[in-house]
């Protein structure tokens, strides 16, 4: 199989309105652009993954369940576009490797899946998520939905693009790919 180039997205205030530790399917909503910027991605031929911290999970506010449960929703309400969903459900001061950003997920998804990481990017709405696609050697796009505006003022690093949602960072994605 040929290495593919992918987009590793977010979830919560990227791909989804920010819920603070989203655990029922009735408080999911999409963005009203999630749809079209899906659809240009995939049509350009990117692999779409989500890479999305759950620490709800280890702080015992909601079952892993429940957040595949939304995942499931996620995919029935874009019509399967995403190829892979990775999540880490530890807390932050846990230590863990697979909690953006370390590079765990990323890691994971590149063992089970064929990426041409070098084609490859991350969009994300938190520092955290500029800090993993740099990383991972990924361009990066940080939207400013969700946490987004807030972030952009304090980033360590900077990203490839600031982008005011994912459908302008898919725009752009295209354009630079």
């Amino acid at each position: 199989m040929n290495p593919q180039k992918t987009v590793f997205l977010d979830r919560d205030g990227t791909l989804i309105e920010e819920v603070d530790f989203l655990s029922r399917v009735e408080e999911l909503r999409l963005f009203p652009f999630t749809r079209d910027a899906v659809g240009l991605l995939k049509a350009d031929g990117f692999q779409l993954i989500v890479i999305t911290n759950q620490s709800g999970i280890g702080r015992g506010l909601f079952a892993a369940e429940a957040m595949h449960t939304i995942h499931r929703q996620i995919q029935l309400e874009l019509e399967d576009a995403i190829d892979a969903f990775y999540y880490c459900p530890h807390l932050p001061e846990g230590g863990c490797y697979c909690r953006k950003p370390n590079l765990g997920m990323i890691e994971a998804a590149g063992r089970d899946l064929s990426i041409d990481m070098s084609s490859s990017w991350f969009v994300g709405d938190k520092d955290l998520d500029v800090e993993i696609g740099l990383n991972a050697r990924l361009r990066t796009v940080l939207v400013e939905t969700g946490y987004g505006r807030n972030h952009a003022k304090v980033l360590k690093r900077k990203p490839d693009q600031i982008a005011a949602n994912l459908l302008e960072a898919a725009r752009y994605i295209i354009e630079g790919s």
